[in-house]
């Protein structure tokens, strides 16, 4: 048989499969409030399929609830505001979300705090250190006084810098038992740490670009590329901000932010491999409750959607096509049972008779899927097994072009060699 032939029974089982789950999908509502439970039922079903239950039941709560962390209404959910920051340290099951940041650096000053409460957070993009110009220039002094004036007329600009968000820092904590912070993404040199540490302020220098717009999201305030124009509206608030040294590295937590619109899931683990799993598992968590929101739509997860779309094809579908083209569809019919094929097969049950058993049930109009720890047919919907709608549909869409694609490839190669013969 010609593979053109198949290739059209292809495409149109592909196109009776998209509109079988436009039928088949379940609508979820996505207001302001999301369903939590729809929310955590797809997550589960996601996390579930890489790492034990207990864990992953832990992790389900954790990615929904950064997931509406970030969120904003009529706002696409951007994931880069969940920064994933992993600790080798204790276990799997002390992973936990953080509604603030955790930084992967600590202050650079012995005299700063290494807890402070009530914290003013101000973000910046500045340099505090001394830069030499780009016009080479000598200087030459004759004794030590023109030597440090010199010094002196170097750093004023610098130190300059330095006086000014002392001055704020005065301003918003004087009187008060208020703490004052400074994240830099440019440098800090000694000079103006120890300016900083005497005025009692945190400073943490060389922060990650992407982290600025975390801080902003998560502290609020604003992120400044100049201190001319210094006032208390652009600065962020945390609860509290403290300094974790875990063997040579530091972290600085902050945390009990007000409001967040970014956060952080924290992984810890007791090796590189389990560090590894968790954080695969959480970005496919994440995606899938990202997908549920966008969609607003979820499909019965374990098998219940391929076997459905099955019986679709071959006791509707197919009886609508004429000539070979059917073998098309018969065959893409049979591809679909390969996932519950497969669910089978890794939870060690006898693949031939619980797909006979499950398309027994769904032949008297029962949508079920597969039931990994017993075997034989469970109703997806009562146990909150889900999968997302953009994805089966992808797949669906992707699958029959790359299968075509493979059929008709040797027809293309073949019409180029003709073109290079001589006439």
């Amino acid at each position: 048989m010609h593979p053109r032939v198949l290739v059209d029974g292809f495409e149109i089982a592909k196109r009776a499969t998209l509109q079988f789950l436009e039928k088949f999908k379940t609508p979820v509502v996505m207001g302001d409030e999301p369903d939590r439970e729809i929310l955590k039922m797809v997550a589960r079903t996601t996390i579930r399929t890489k790492l034990y239950e207990a864990l992953a039941d832990q992790l389900t709560d954790i990615v929904v609830n950064s997931v509406l962390c970030i969120r904003k209404p009529e706002e696409a959910i951007d994931l880069f505001m969940v920064e994933i920051m992993h600790m080798r340290h204790k276990f799997d099951v002390d992973t936990r979300l953080v509604e603030g940041l955790v930084l992967d650096h600590g202050s650079r000053h012995p005299d700063m705090k290494r807890r402070a409460e009530n914290c003013f957070i101000l973000t910046c993009n500045v340099s505090l250190e001394y830069e030499k110009s780009e016009i080479n220039a000598g200087f030459f002094y004759s004794n030590a006084e023109q030597r440090e004036a010199m010094v002196a007329a170097e750093r004023r600009q610098v130190d300059e810098r330095v006086r000014k968000i002392i001055e704020l820092k005065d301003k918003v904590c004087s009187g008060t038992d208020n703490n004052f912070v400074v994240i830099n993404q440019k440098g800090i040199d000694p000079p103006s740490l120890d300016l900083l540490a005497r005025a009692g302020i945190i400073a943490l220098r060389r922060a990650k670009r992407r982290n600025m717009e975390r801080l902003v999201l998560a502290c609020g305030g604003e992120a400044l590329n100049s201190v001319d124009s210094l006032t208390p509206d652009c600065l962020g608030w945390a609860g509290l901000v403290y300094e974790h040294v875990l063997g040579e590295e530091k972290y600085t937590f902050v945390e009990n932010v007000k409001n967040p619109h970014s956060c952080t899931i924290l992984i810890k683990g007791p090796n590189d491999h389990t560090i590894a799993q968790i954080k695969d598992a959480v970005r496919d968590g994440l995606r899938a409750v990202k997908n549920t929101i966008e969609d607003e739509a979820v499909v019965l997860g374990a098998g219940a959607f391929e076997l459905a779309a099955r019986k679709h094809l071959i006791n509707e579908v197919k009886k609508t096509v004429k000539g070979r083209a059917q073998l098309g569809v018969e065959a893409f019919a049979d591809a679909l049972l390969v996932v519950p094929k497969t669910l089978a097969e890794n939870s060690g049950l006898d693949t031939q008779d619980e797909i006979v058993a499950l398309t027994g049930e769904h032949d008297r109009d029962n949508i079920v899927g597969i039931n990994l720890q017993t075997g034989g047919p469970l109703d997806p919907q009562v146990e909150g097994i889900f999968d997302n709608y953009s994805v089966k549909r992808q797949l669906i869409n992707s699958g029959p072009v790359i299968t075509s694609q493979l059929l008709l490839v040797d027809e293309v190669i073949r019409a180029g060699r003709n073109m290079r013969k001589p006439n």
